[in-house]
């Protein structure tokens, strides 16, 4: 079963929320015992506000991270009055609401701001050191916070290491992209030249097929001019090229080339013999390519896999649908970067794509590709 990313972070929520519960209530009972009745009070108060904060953190991580420190610096600071006797004010359970707070900061925020956070929990546990902490009180802020610094570094490494990923994969699809269209614009200018010359000898010798030939030229350059309007980049040689026929023919061979891996597939492809933009032929191919490899490596179980291309007056659809078992956790956030592309490519030609589980059952991809209209210039 697929589980939203709304229900992830609802469950993480509640389980950091019950571990606060816990160390709170711990932190409570042994103050109780140790430093009488009515000492618990103050340190449980603070302990609720720094994990409530915690908890929020998602809101605005830079201002809950600066209030629970506040909160965590008079609770270090009150103990110093003259007259006081408050246990120590960086319980464990503090600590604990602090690294969270500290940690979210050092993942999301910004260098200065990250490292002004840090640096203030630093300033905090400084401070811990000179009222009446035992040994133990301050070994915990102090492993608190190197744990918060080591986890928020560390995903921080993660994050920007995954935006650089797919920025790579973005980039590469536009490459791909450019190479085929260039490709399919040489193709129209050759027939273009040709046609021009064929165009000549009806001159002579059948005037009357001029304006047809003519026709037939213009709307090659149309078509030229759309594909040309599309290409993104500089370009390169890739292998296992998509091809550029004006169909989906390409779909058998690779449909068969899958089936001796995988599961078994059903290809549904449009009866009629409309040509096609050959830019929308590759980019129906690299879908489908891609969807029946995300099958192969996340539902190698699946028993059938359903390709279905349908073509309109508006333009083509594509959809690849498996009937893998509904325990099959796929998500398109972490599912990798093959998605990515397939919606760089599709976007690139104004069409749209989704990819999600189906309701009864499986996984779907599904592709909407717009046809350019020829319009005559």
């Amino acid at each position: 079963m697929i589980i939203p990313d709304r229900w992830v972070r609802a469950a993480s929520t509640l389980g950091i929320g019950a571990v606060f519960l816990m160390a709170t209530t711990i932190q409570s009972l042994a103050l109780a015992q140790s430093w009488g009745a009515a000492s618990w009070a103050p340190g449980a108060v603070t302990a609720l506000m720094v994990c409530a904060l915690a908890l929020a953190r998602r809101r605005s991580r830079t201002w809950t991270a600066v209030v629970g420190l506040s909160v965590a610096a008079l609770a270090v600071l009150v103990p110093l009055l003259p007259g006081t006797r408050l246990p120590a004010g960086l319980g464990p359970s503090v600590s604990l609401g602090l690294a969270v707070l500290i940690g979210s900061a050092v993942r999301t925020l910004s260098a200065v701001r990250a490292g002004a956070i840090a640096g203030a929990g630093l300033l905090v546990i400084a401070a811990q050191s000179a009222v009446r902490a035992t040994s133990a009180v301050l070994g915990i802020a102090i492993a608190a916070w190197l744990a918060a610094l080591a986890v928020g570094l560390l995903l921080r490494l993660l994050d920007q290491r995954a935006v650089a990923t797919a920025e790579q994969v973005r980039r590469a699809e536009r490459l791909a992209l450019a190479r085929e269209l260039h490709d399919v614009v040489a193709h129209h200018i050759t027939g273009m030249l040709i046609q021009t010359q064929a165009t000549q000898v009806i001159a002579r010798r059948h005037p009357a097929g001029v304006p047809e030939s003519l026709s037939a030229i213009e709307a090659a350059g149309s078509e030229a001019m759309a594909a040309m309007r599309r290409v993104v980049g500089l370009l390169r040689d890739t292998d296992d090229a998509a091809p550029a026929s004006p169909g989906p023919e390409g779909l058998n061979t690779l449909v068969e080339r899958f089936a001796r891996r995988g599961p078994e597939v059903r290809l549904s492809m449009p009866g009629d013999d409309r040509p096609w933009p050959p830019e929308v032929t590759s980019t129906v191919y690299r879908i489908v390519q891609e969807a029946l490899t995300n099958v192969l490596r996340h539902a190698r179980h699946a028993r059938t896999v359903a390709v279905t291309v349908g073509r309109d007056t508006d333009g083509v659809t594509v959809e690849v649908a498996d009937d893998a078992s509904p325990h099959t956790a796929r998500s398109p956030q972490h599912g990798g970067y093959g998605l990515i592309g397939m919606r760089e490519r599709v976007e690139a030609l104004g069409g749209s794509l989704r990819a999600g589980p189906r309701a009864e059952g499986g996984w779907s991809v599904h592709a909407i590709l717009p046809i350019p209209t020829r319009e005559p210039r």
